[in-house]
């Protein structure tokens, strides 16, 4: 199999543990053992991860991880659901199961690399259902994904909410893609990693999976949850041979997840509610120390507040090239920012994450280095 390099996820291995501020990180702030095993009852939740067997575990996943998975939707059984190594092998094993060599797909756009580039490495024709910008939000524009629709159209992805802009459909247009989909009899792959931080839960879309017999919907505990470290992602689906066959290829990747790893992330689930109540209380307080911070620097920067999730993307003014300035950020004050470069979406934006509590502190670095950099451009 030949791809082409992961952009975004290079960039990171440059960066990421090298630069001392990150503000574009795409997950929420995480937790440690420790505190994790303190949600429940710490002494016993602590002898029963020090005597877990350390062997290999079920494929599909172990029984019980599959059981709390499945309480995140309204009909899907832990029968239903398919354990992976976080949600980039999920996307990696259903693409390969279900694409062959000239199939049709339409991918909301700009995306996470793997979501149409795995497709392009299959020989698969990739439609971009780009995201029109606004003077005031991020839209997917539901007619401009009809028109991109073809006769051997196999496979529609979504992502919402939306990475990057932090952009949410309205329930109406989702249910019009899930109706689409099932009068064509077109496969519905639904990003949903980014659900339940959304700001209101007025805003928040059923799963994709609950709606529709042949949607498929891809879950994580790194962006929500905070617990990217625990390498645990899953998807559910009511396609039993869909899933069958996933199970099968998933033989050639991982075979199982890490022990430890399911062990934590049930203790987790059960306490999904903290978790994400904690992950969200923390978003919103960052989101106002954006909105004073971009007001301050309208001149130099276009703002658009999301509707949910840790990310969103920011425009420069001025034509100023973000894959420029993100360079001269990281190297001259050490704050990581994504050009939009890395989703291969122009020049003109940097992706800004503040699901970390650290955000004030970065945001104060960065702060300061706003004000060398205008002082420059005045000279």
């Amino acid at each position: 199999m030949k791809i082409s390099d992961f952009l975004l996820e290079r960039y990171f291995n440059r960066y990421e543990f090298k630069a001392p501020y990150l503000l574009s990180s795409s997950d929420c702030e995480s937790i440690s053992i420790r505190d994790l095993l303190i949600l429940g009852n710490y002494k016993e939740s602590l002898e029963k991860l020090q005597d877990l067997w350390l062997g290999y575990t079920e494929s599909e996943g172990n029984p019980q991880l599959r059981a709390e998975i499945a309480k995140l939707y309204s009909s899907i059984s832990s029968e239903q659901i398919l354990c992976f190594s976080g949600a980039e092998e999920g996307i990696f094993v259903f693409l390969n199961v279900l694409l062959n060599p000239d199939d049709h797909i339409i991918v909301q756009y700009p995306a996470y690399q793997s979501l149409f580039e795995i497709a392009n490495s299959i020989g698969c024709n990739v439609s971009k259902w780009i995201v029109e910008e606004t003077d005031t939000e991020w839209q997917f524009n539901i007619e401009t994904m009809k028109d991109l629709l073809q006769v051997n159209t196999k496979l529609i992805i979504i992502n919402q909410p939306h990475n990057p802009t932090g952009s949410l459909i309205s329930k109406d247009d989702f249910q019009s893609i899930i109706d689409i989909a099932k009068k064509r009899k077109i496969y519905l792959f639904s990003d949903e990693v980014y659900r339940l931080l959304e700001y209101s839960p007025s805003f928040r879309l059923p799963p994709a999976c609950d709606l529709y017999e042949n949607a498929i919907s891809l879950g994580v505990l790194s962006k929500a949850f905070g617990l990217a470290g625990l390498r645990i992602g899953w998807i559910a689906t009511k396609n039993a041979e869909l899933l069958r066959k996933m199970s099968a290829f998933k033989d050639y990747t991982t075979i199982c997840n890490s022990a430890p790893s399911e062990f934590l992330a049930i203790l987790a689930l059960r306490h999904r509610k903290h978790l994400v109540h904690r992950n969200l209380e923390i978003i919103k307080k960052n989101l106002k120390y954006l909105d004073e911070f971009f007001m301050d620097y309208k001149d130099l920067f276009e703002w658009k507040k999301p509707r949910a999730g840790s990310i969103t993307l920011v425009k420069l003014k001025n034509d100023i090239s973000s894959e420029n300035f993100c360079k001269k950020v990281v190297d001259e004050a050490g704050i990581l920012l994504l050009p939009s470069t890395l989703y291969e979406y122009g020049d003109s934006h940097f992706r800004l994450g503040f699901g970390r509590k650290n955000l004030p502190e970065a945001l104060s670095a960065f702060r300061n280095f706003v004000k060398e950099y205008q002082n420059g451009k005045e000279k």
